[in-house]
């Protein structure tokens, strides 16, 4: 009924239209108060004109259900892949940020079952990532300080539906250079076209940063400026070229002054080191990132020194599988042998975005680049004493940047009265987390954090020892020793500029005492 009365009402507001059109299409006006208030009359009238042809359009696309009395907007289902019902975005302090539903309206109660599995874990990574509820299961990932969470109602693959939250987090950080609680709040309108884009009916449609830029163009402050003056959107009223080819992740016509082609591939070393200085475990989490602006439609081959060491890949849809897993082949000539190698073969999409990523899981060929010797004892009323030196190893050739060591002390530490030779130390007194900042460490001067430790009286040495978390990055470096061998272009007659720049990384990289 409330529905009803509002569309009559909008058929009121376009009479009325119609009948001020009409009155002041023969207007005549001589002074120059009337000519203002002719120029007003028009703008209402174009203002109102606005609203009703929003409304009527918004009315082509719903149905009143007479029965339930509910609005249902209607969406045709392409892609029967992911089954999603709602989506939250939750902060660490329990607030949802942003609630998107698409199948059904779900109520905010089935988010209890997250907030008690967050409340149990230790950090937020601890955070089961599958939660099942008696009629849903609850798939979450955390990022930006955020918790985005998917809310389905039948068993599909997770990873599946973890790789859409992710798309959905890179989509926000290419739009607004970030995703943090302050931006989705600023910029909620579009990030509901974006997600309607993405998903349709609960399936995703439209993934790929490209097409959705030419379905929602990205905001700005002229633009915002434009569209609040003449009444448009951000939103094209065309379909993109790229989404009805064979080629969806590419844009059509294409133009660069410059054609430049950047490579980045990124080594994360995932390790746990005992207090002996031995590594128990080390495996490399890696990936290539890439930021292609080359005209046309080019046609790309990558090949890498060794691709053997690749344990496990996960291409991004531009990449011809087939190629890649084509066996190696041997073909007899005279008496020579022929090898030919496993290569990437693939259409770039426009812009940046990720090739692949892979995984290493031998540990023979993860060296550690960095050393951490530690000594942490007390005594019951005397408190305790420690001591952390950080070290490179002379074998890796480069220098450590942006080394940061996190300690969590365990419980019964009160405070800490420290002395670093290099960079600044804080200690958070709630969580019992020492954060040492050093920066860049040189093999001349190996920095030093020493001092002593404020404890309780009654704490013993089995209440808990410290872990150390270390963090550092390596430029021009892979451990593993992945090296692009060349790329190569095809189908265009211009010669790119390529570059390639290596990054290894600490991922979780541990160090226990």
């Amino acid at each position: 009924m409330i529905v009803a009365n509002q569309l009559k009402a909008l058929e009121r507001v376009g009479a009325v239209v119609e009948y001020l059109q009409m009155t002041t299409k023969n207007a005549y006006c001589t002074t120059r108060n009337e000519i203002g208030i002719f120029i007003s009359l028009h703008f209402i009238i174009q203002l109102m004109n606005f609203i009703v042809l929003k409304f009527y359009s918004l009315k082509r696309f719903l149905r009143i259900q007479k029965n339930d009395r509910k609005l249902i907007y209607h969406q045709s289902l392409w892609f029967y892949i992911i089954k999603m019902l709602s989506c939250f975005s939750q902060s660490i302090y329990r607030d949802i940020t942003l609630e998107k539903h698409w199948k059904a309206l779900i109520y905010r109660s089935v988010c209890d079952y997250f907030f008690e599995a967050q409340k149990r874990a230790y950090t937020p990574e601890d955070v089961p990532v599958v939660i099942s509820t008696p009629n849903h299961y609850l798939i979450s990932i955390y990022r930006k300080a955020l918790f985005f969470v998917a809310v389905v109602n039948t068993e599909v693959p997770p990873l599946l539906v973890i790789e859409f939250l992710h798309r959905v987090v890179d989509i926000f950080i290419g739009y607004f250079d970030d995703c943090n609680d302050t931006i989705i709040k600023e910029n909620l309108v579009t990030i509901y076209e974006l997600l309607d884009e993405m998903l349709d009916n609960g399936y995703p449609l439209a993934t790929e940063s490209n097409i959705l830029q030419e379905l929602i163009k990205p905001p700005n402050f002229f633009r915002n400026l434009a569209n609040t003056v003449t009444g448009k959107s951000n939103v094209s009223e065309t379909l993109p070229m790229g989404q009805l080819s064979n080629i969806p992740w590419r844009r059509s016509g294409v133009r660069y002054t410059n054609n430049e082609a950047y490579f980045d591939v990124v080594e994360e070393i995932d390790a746990i080191v005992d207090k002996s200085g031995n590594a128990i475990f080390a495996e490399i989490q890696g990936y290539v990132d890439c930021c292609i602006k080359l005209s046309g439609m080019p046609d790309l081959t990558m090949a890498f020194s060794n691709p053997r060491l690749f344990d496990d890949v996960s291409f991004h849809p531009c990449v011809r599988f087939k190629r890649w897993e084509q066996n190696m082949s041997k073909v007899w000539l005279v008496c020579f042998i022929i090898q030919t190698d496993r290569v990437l073969s693939f259409v770039p999409p426009d812009g940046q975005f990720r090739l692949m990523s892979f995984h290493i899981g031998s540990q023979s060929l993860v060296t550690l680049p960095i050393n951490l010797r530690h000594s942490f004892t007390f005594k019951n009323t005397q408190g305790g004493k420690l001591d952390l030196t950080v070290s490179p190893k002379h074998n890796i050739g480069k220098m450590l940047e942006d080394v940061s060591v996190t300690v969590v002390m365990p419980k019964f530490v009160v405070n800490c009265n420290l002395v670093p030779t290099q960079g600044k130390y804080t200690f958070d007194t709630v969580t019992k987390v020492l954060l040492w900042e050093i920066g860049k460490v040189e093999y001349t001067r190996l920095p030093n954090l020493q001092g002593t430790v404020t404890v309780q009286p009654c704490a013993t040495s089995t209440d808990g020892s410290p872990t150390i978390n270390v963090h550092f990055l390596i430029n021009q470096l892979t451990v593993s020793g992945i090296k692009v061998n060349r790329v190569d272009m095809y189908g265009e007659k211009y010669k790119p500029f390529k570059g390639v720049k290596y990054i290894t990384k600490a991922g979780r990289f541990q160090v226990r005492i």
